[in-house]
């Protein structure tokens, strides 16, 4: 039995180039105040988005990195 991915798998549709942006974990871990080794622990368990791979390097839609933290808040205030 597979299980549905958490965060969905994106499509080009999907991203509002006018309104979206990609953030590095530096801004990340600069708007949480919590350190890399904990998202990256964190994308292991699927309990944050997975990065979008350019290159070498990581990036997170703004949007996403935003919703996660608003699920996490409403989860804590509930």
């Amino acid at each position: 039995m597979t299980s549905k991915p958490k965060y969905p798998v994106l499509t080009i549709d999907d991203i509002d180039l006018n309104n979206d942006k990609f953030v590095d974990m530096n801004v990340i871990t600069a708007f949480t105040g919590m350190s890399d080794k904990w998202f990256y622990k964190l994308i292991s368990l699927d309990q944050f988005p997975k990065p979008i791979k350019c290159g070498r390097s990581s990036r997170w839609l703004e949007r996403h990195v935003k919703e996660w933290v608003l699920e996490r808040y409403e989860a804590s205030c509930s």
